[in-house]
């Protein structure tokens, strides 16, 4: 299984970080698509080239061609949103909040899987991508159909748990060249 590779591949000092890992992933309680939707989307948020190669073909089996696209799909729409929105919001000038944004986000008004399950992977990946914004719209989204904190909190643990683990190989890969 890539999830023990994964494991076995973080140094003794980030032990919790192994531990978590196996849990967040090993121990969910969230639906198969949205553990595996969650994972890959994060995966690629992470930007660590060996958290993803580890992780991108369990996610693969586990899900439908539709939603590994709209996995990956969330990941990249929220790679521009997560920005765009924290800049808006970080720029002192509220005017910029007035402007149209003038920017094509088609994928999360049909990203061709149930519109919870692409909520969650981009409320996963906003938390990575740190948008207090994107935070706020995903979760509402998500609370109006009825998600439970629990389920939200499982998809921010899995963000980052992922993100740590990503930070903490590519540094050690970075210490070994």
């Amino acid at each position: 299984m890539a999830l023990d590779e994964l494991k076995s591949a973080v140094p003794d000092y980030a032990k919790d970080l192994k531990l978590n890992l196996g849990s967040v992933i090993g121990n969910s309680d969230l639906p198969q698509q949205q553990l595996w939707g969650t994972v890959l989307a994060c995966a690629i948020a992470s930007r660590s080239p060996k958290v993803l190669r580890e992780l991108e073909p369990e996610a693969k089996a586990n899900l439908s061609p539709e939603a590994y696209a709209a996995a990956k799909s969330a990941a990249a729409i929220m790679a521009m949103n997560n920005v765009f929105y924290r800049t808006r919001h970080l720029l002192s000038d509220p005017e910029y909040g007035n402007l149209r944004a003038g920017l094509r986000m088609n994928v999360i008004g049909n990203p061709g899987v149930d519109k919870v399950d692409f909520e969650l992977w981009s409320l996963a990946v906003s938390a990575i991508n740190g948008c207090g914004m994107c935070l706020d719209s995903h979760e509402q989204v998500l609370r109006k159909a009825g998600v439970d904190r629990e389920t939200i909190q499982e998809a921010v643990k899995i963000a980052s748990v992922l993100q740590a683990v990503g930070a903490t190989l590519d540094a050690e890969a970075a210490l070994a060249e």
